[in-house]
């Protein structure tokens, strides 16, 4: 005589359950472990993660008035120390203050940058892609004329024009970044809009906007996120070149760009206060880069298991 266990009705056999559960794996837990196994882009996230600590924590640990802003002219040009770890400048501001709360500026600003592109951008894109037709061509062909214009002289003539304020820049910089944010997400629409499951919501009497957002932009993400990596990486190098000419943040607010402006007329006598925020720009861009580069690996279909 057998011990068979029968279910009551609408109850999951033990192996259906076991059987869901693996199914259940989500695909971001798949991308994750395969970026994990990238050595470079785990590299370039706990660079990044940890640069981010030390900005977001520097109130605990520096003054950003008497350090960062106030002018102490009897300390001047004084070298790296142990009260002062990267010197101070002709002010006699501490370098490695200014550096941490300048990462706050440039960082704010890029991660707001692309919050205002991936918006715009998401909005256009998969419009032009799910509806077709006329509706991509005019689209496209608007993006087209702001492609053509590079995106340093788009957020050059903005800024010039709306002024060099924190808000004025993030605007200016995204709008700079949508065109190719648009491209970017329509090109990933298309690659999942004729899926079965997209016509079933269709189908169904399921709205366009709810089709789009609900259903095709959550899995088209993975070129998106690609995509802002490395416009959070290019807006830091923006935001830097607009203060370093002069249109980014003005003194007395601590900027990478705009301390390498200041640090060119002390260039060969005190090098040291050009090389504390070349370093802090180069590490930032390179572990944005490197997380990129691994989620792009990690998200591409050939390389699942």
């Amino acid at each position: 005589m057998t011990n068979a266990k029968v279910n009551a009705p609408g109850e999951k056999s033990n192996v259906s359950v076991k059987i869901h559960q693996f199914k259940k794996k989500s695909q971001f837990k798949a991308v994750w472990m395969r970026f994990k196994k990238n050595r470079l882009g785990m590299f370039g996230l706990i660079v990044f993660l940890l640069m981010i600590t030390v900005v977001l924590g520097a109130d605990l640990y520096l003054d950003y008035e008497n350090q960062a802003i106030a002018q102490q002219l009897s300390v001047r040009f004084k070298p790296p120390s142990a009260e002062h770890l990267l010197g101070t400048d002709q002010f006699g501001r501490d370098v490695f203050a200014r550096v941490v709360y300048g990462g706050r500026i440039s960082m704010f600003v890029g991660m707001a940058t692309i919050v205002v592109s991936l918006t715009a951008g998401a909005i256009i894109g998969s419009c032009a892609a799910y509806y077709g037709g006329k509706v991509d061509n005019i689209l496209m062909r608007i993006m087209d004329v702001f492609l053509a214009i590079p995106n340093i002289l788009m957020a050059i003539t903005l800024v010039a024009a709306l002024g060099s304020s924190i808000f004025n820049l993030i605007l200016a910089m995204g709008i700079s970044q949508i065109p190719r944010m648009s491209r970017i997400v329509r090109s990933s629409v298309l690659s999942v809009i004729g899926q079965e499951y997209i016509e079933a919501a269709k189908a169904c009497g399921t709205g366009d906007v709810r089709i789009i957002f609900r259903h095709i932009l959550p899995n088209a993400m993975g070129p998106i996120l690609v995509q802002v990596t490395q416009t959070v990486a290019r807006s830091i190098i923006t935001i830097s070149s607009l203060s370093f000419i002069g249109l980014g943040i003005s003194e007395p607010t601590p900027e990478w760009g705009s301390m390498l402006s200041e640090a060119k007329s002390q260039l060969r006598y005190y090098p040291y206060l050009a090389v504390a925020p070349g370093i802090a720009i180069v590490m930032t861009v390179m572990s944005l880069t490197l997380v990129g580069d691994g989620l792009r690996d990690a998200l591409d279909p050939r390389l699942k298991n």
